[in-house]
């Protein structure tokens, strides 16, 4: 009888212990969008351009890693984003203008596809087995959001006794530390440089003239607009526009005084309720069609988002949306990659996961750029809030013609 193969490998634990640093420390950038706007004086959209940037970049970088970790091995690839981000992080800690900001997230967002989804969940997919690869997929994913439920508060409580400068410097060692890990992830061997680069045009090709690969694509674009305005705007959506925390109330006695730390809160339950959000998305998608999963919960976050904005926004409002929106809101990571991998096979996926996830960050870097620009030009995030919802209605109707079907003539191993 054969032995069913462990969920939890050494290749899964590395993952989720370097997605979840890398996702605490960008979670936390929203937190210093105050900060840094009121030290130097600036309007929100030039540091809200600087987020921006990171995401567009993070976006590029993503298959553009991929591909190199398909090419010289995935610890290499992780070493190589690590480094990045550290040096984006030191040399945003010594900035002083816009322009220094905004060219060094670049280099943040680079380091971010280096250590984030792309690889990690490319080669987390590989080591596990075909029943185990759903569930792993989403445990990688959920460790992601482990990481924003203690980033952003962290991150807040850190500049309650250092400057945002000196909490950067600190980001960058962090980041540079998890590197201690790597020894332990081995995943399967990849295919051979000449059958790589035998076959990577053709699936190229063939997932390019594919309908569902572009409908996927499409459908990405809102999930990281919804994201990405939500954890660089949500906090200072928050600390402005909710109404008061009362003397004496629940959040009051439990040391939440403040609208401020409130909306760093906020990011964190977000987290929270992910993590039970995307277990669930994982072990749905190994029952149910993933299509038609994703055609939900871009539904649910419609209707989530929508309801948010229509009525008056108090502190138990800003925790129930933080609870409905955070339980959806990395369920579309697993069962997206898990539709690339089921579809075009497993040997490029980091790079065609990472070809998709470029329109996530298309979506990322125009909601956040947008946020601020609006803001900045209308004193409110209303009129962006409500293009959310009507991308997330899209991205629903987008998802419903996928066929799910696995590309006929592909070598998928």
């Amino acid at each position: 009888m054969q032995s069913r193969a462990p969920l939890f490998t050494p290749v899964l634990m590395v993952g989720c212990i370097i997605i979840m640093v890398s996702f605490a420390v960008r979670a936390s950038f929203g937190v210093f969008q105050i900060p840094i706007a009121e030290e130097f004086a600036w309007a929100r959209s030039e540091f809200s351009l600087a987020i921006a940037i990171q995401n567009l970049a993070w976006g590029i970088g993503q298959p553009i890693f991929g591909a190199l970790a398909e090419k010289i091995g995935d610890r290499k690839a992780i070493i190589i984003g690590a480094v990045v981000y550290a040096v984006g992080l030191l040399l945003s800690a010594n900035s002083a203008t816009p322009i220094e900001h905004q060219t060094y997230a670049w280099l943040v967002g680079f380091g971010i596809a280096g250590t984030g989804f792309g690889v990690i969940l490319a080669v987390v997919g590989r080591a596990a087995s075909d029943d185990n690869r759903s569930m792993s997929l989403a445990i990688a994913t959920a460790a992601g959001s482990a990481g924003q439920v203690f980033g952003a508060p962290v991150a807040e409580w850190m500049l309650s006794f250092m400057s945002w400068q000196m909490t950067f410097a600190s980001f960058a060692g962090v980041i540079l530390a998890m590197l201690l890990t790597l020894p332990m992830m081995r995943a399967p061997a990849m295919a051979s440089r000449a059958e790589l680069e035998e076959s990577m045009g053709q699936i190229l090709g063939k997932a390019f003239r594919d309908p569902s690969y572009t409908l996927i694509f499409l459908g990405f674009f809102s999930c990281g607009y919804q994201l990405a305005f939500i954890t660089a705007h949500f906090p200072a959506f928050v600390t402005e526009m909710c109404g008061p925390i009362l003397a004496g109330g629940v959040l009051h006695n439990i040391g939440i005084t403040t609208t401020s730390a409130l909306g760093a809160v906020a990011i964190s339950l977000i987290g929270l309720a992910n993590i039970a959000g995307t277990l669930l998305a994982g072990w749905a998608g190994k029952r149910y069609s993933k299509k038609y999963l994703l055609a939900g919960i871009y539904v649910g976050r419609t209707v989530i988002a929508a309801a948010f904005i229509m009525f008056p926004i108090t502190p138990v409002t800003v925790i129930l949306f933080s609870v409905g929106m955070g339980a959806l809101w990395l369920a579309t990571v697993p069962l997206t990659s898990g539709l690339v991998a089921h579809i075009y096979g497993l040997r490029y996926m980091g790079t065609l996961y990472g070809i998709v996830f470029f329109s996530h960050q298309l979506g990322s870097f125009l909601g956040v750029w947008l946020g601020g620009r609006m803001y900045d030009i209308y004193g409110s995030y209303t009129g962006v809030w409500w293009i959310g919802v009507a991308v997330g209605a899209f991205s629903a109707v987008v998802h419903l013609p996928i066929r799910e079907k696995r590309l006929e003539g592909l070598v998928t191993a």
